[in-house]
């Protein structure tokens, strides 16, 4: 038998997502397989920093700490991996709630020490109650979540998605953090990638890496009226056409692109002629999703054609380093509690 711990960081940016902040937390407290700790990371946002230190200030379990790096995502999850302790790092969105069994099935996947990172199921829940007729189920990558096309069950996968993932402490001290100059930062244009150029660096450094996608390790994630308009798609397709532009740029096309070209190329053709078959049938939003594959699909190139054409003969736009380095040090009081003894974190059968 052997122990697995693992570690939770949850970033958060706003005061909007007060309680969609608590809720994280909540749901991590309640995991089958307890943290080792959850590190609640804020970006660059005193009143916010200063009202979770408040809440959280009698709970051990929780530690609340200030982004030590640049403004962003990025920045901040290399925060939290600094601060963090255990064997695994797990990632949550500060919008999302965990399944109770969420860690465990993280930890299992990692009975195999040549896998590196696992990622996990990420499911919407629309604040409607339901989802736009017109929204198709393949460019639910848009709102954050696992989207059609994806494999099924536990499969071997090119990268994970950040805001449902995790990676064995080896893999941040191989490569180090998160690149900064990629990612959402706060409310601005929404880019990522940031996953998947980090883990495709992983797989560069490490050949016999493996990264997984698990299933049964669920999440669900919270999508607001506002990101459910045709306005919102559009933006971010735009937004990951031009992150795609970076992250080719970083690691070249060949790797960049590799699950695009699936999908690009089978899962969105299929999944517009279904909806042009609905359509035909007279089922309701058959032809919206369609011409969303299509206007999504597009938006997409015409960003990612931007983005290269913006890059070509400039500095590159990312900062790796050492995740301690990349991440200034840690503030003493979180330093002091995370020197102390791990708690147990249950079992995993090895």
């Amino acid at each position: 038998m052997t122990r697995m711990t693992v570690s939770v960081v949850i970033c958060a940016y706003t005061e909007d997502r007060w309680g969609d902040v608590l809720a994280a937390v909540a749901s991590v407290r309640a995991q089958r397989l307890p943290a080792a700790a959850t590190l609640l990371v804020v970006d660059h946002n005193p009143a916010l920093l200063s009202r979770l230190s408040a809440h959280y200030a009698a709970d051990a379990d929780v530690i609340v700490l200030p982004n030590a790096g640049a403004r962003g995502l990025s920045a901040g999850r290399n925060t939290g991996i600094a601060a963090s302790r255990g064997e695994v790092v797990a990632f949550l969105d500060d919008d999302a709630v965990a399944e109770p069994d969420w860690l465990e099935h993280f930890a299992d996947a990692y009975r195999d020490p040549r896998v590196m990172a696992v990622g996990g199921r990420t499911l919407p829940r629309w604040d409607a109650g339901h989802r736009p007729a017109w929204f198709p189920r393949e460019f639910d990558w848009v709102v954050g979540c696992a989207y059609l096309g994806l494999p099924e069950g536990r499969a071997e996968v090119r990268n994970v998605l950040g805001g449902n993932a995790s990676f064995r402490r080896a893999a941040f001290d191989a490569v180090g953090g998160f690149a900064t100059g990629i990612g959402r930062d706060g409310d601005r244009r929404p880019l990522g990638c940031e996953e998947t150029e980090l883990c495709i660096r992983l797989r560069h450094a490490l050949p016999d890496a493996v990264l997984l996608l698990e299933n049964r390790a669920v999440i669900h994630h919270r999508v607001p009226a506002a990101r459910q308009r045709f306005g919102y798609f559009r933006t971010r397709c735009y937004a990951e056409g031009l992150s795609k532009a970076l992250v080719t740029r970083s690691v070249g096309a060949r790797d960049g692109l590799a699950s695009e070209r699936r999908y690009t190329t089978r899962v969105l053709p299929a999944g517009a002629l279904r909806g042009v078959r609905d359509a035909l049938l007279g089922r309701r939003g058959g032809a919206g999703r369609a011409a969303a594959i299509v206007a999504g699909l597009a938006t997409t190139a015409a960003g990612y054609a931007v983005g290269r054409l913006r890059s070509r003969g400039a500095a590159s736009p990312f900062t790796v380093a050492p995740t301690a380095a990349a991440c200034g040090p840690v503030p003493e009081p979180v330093a002091e509690a995370v020197r102390e003894p791990v708690p147990e974190a249950g079992e995993v059968v090895a």
